[in-house]
């Protein structure tokens, strides 16, 4: 276990420095970062563990998810992406959002519609091109749950399929997706066109200002809400201030609790 352990850390190690980027757009220039004071510091961390399969000797094949953080500068306005994607999306959902959003010069006044805009048809063009690459077959188990801050005091969230994505507010668990239960806690949610009405394939896109009682957010794939519940993880970790180490908890508490897929968790602080 001792081995296999060590193997796990160096993937997840090979994999986020492939995935983090921190960039500065070579249209802005290097002024507009040094003068800005952003309304809310975003700290991170992440961890995964994967092939669970192997290391529990269990018959079906499993293979791990990708983990997004990327950095960018647009116009004065500081931009955060960050992601939890299963194997069938991988980078898809960052490349478009560079090509459609991150390279685009974008003044101020227009970062933060477009911002949301850029994120509704990200989700939306790789899960058409996903479900057309497989023919409709087996795409209704494909899972993202991402985030984009903007300027410290704009969140847009999309989740997709059995990923969520969690959101703290003074103590309490929020969901952006829920089910049918009006007494749920959640956001304001936008089902998008097109989308069938069962869970497994749905989209939910939505935006919210960051305020003083939003303590962090927890993107989580499937690993770990099929053995925890919501307020649970809130709970777990709300009192973690670093949050890779928060991360790390999460992740081996669904691992304790023997979850039989990729478990794969993001922390986004608020300071």
């Amino acid at each position: 276990m001792g081995l296999e352990n060590l193997r796990l850390k160096l993937k997840a190690l090979r994999l986020g420095r492939f995935l983090t980027r921190n960039r500065r757009s070579k249209r802005r220039p290097a002024a507009a970062v040094c003068n800005r004071t952003w309304m809310a510091p975003v700290n991170h961390g992440y961890h995964m563990v994967a092939d669970l399969s192997y290391s529990r000797n269990w018959e079906e094949e499993s293979e791990h998810d990708s983990v997004v953080v990327q950095r960018e500068q647009m116009d004065g306005i500081e931009l955060w992406f960050f992601g939890v994607f299963d194997t069938q999306i991988g980078d898809k959902v960052i490349k478009f959002m560079q090509t459609h959003f991150f390279d685009k010069n974008f003044k101020q006044s227009q970062v933060k519609g477009k911002g949301r805009e850029a994120m509704k048809k990200a989700h939306v063009s790789v899960r058409s091109k996903v479900k057309e690459a497989k023919e409709g077959k087996e795409a209704w188990k494909m899972g993202s749950s991402s985030a984009l801050v903007m300027d410290g005091d704009r969140l847009v969230i999309a989740t997709m399929g059995d990923y969520r994505a969690i959101v703290c507010e003074n103590g309490l668990a929020r969901q952006i997706s829920c089910d049918q239960d009006p007494t749920n806690q959640c956001w304001h949610r936008r089902l998008m066109l097109g989308m069938k009405p069962r869970r497994s394939s749905e989209l939910v896109v939505a935006a919210k200002r960051i305020n003083s009682e939003m303590e962090f957010v927890i993107l989580g794939s499937n690993g770990i809400w099929e053995v925890m519940k919501n307020q649970e993880a809130v709970n777990l970790i709300r009192h973690i201030e670093d949050p890779q180490e928060a991360a790390e908890c999460l992740a081996k508490e669904a691992f304790t609790r023997m979850s039989k897929t990729n478990i794969s968790c993001l922390v986004i602080r608020f300071d």
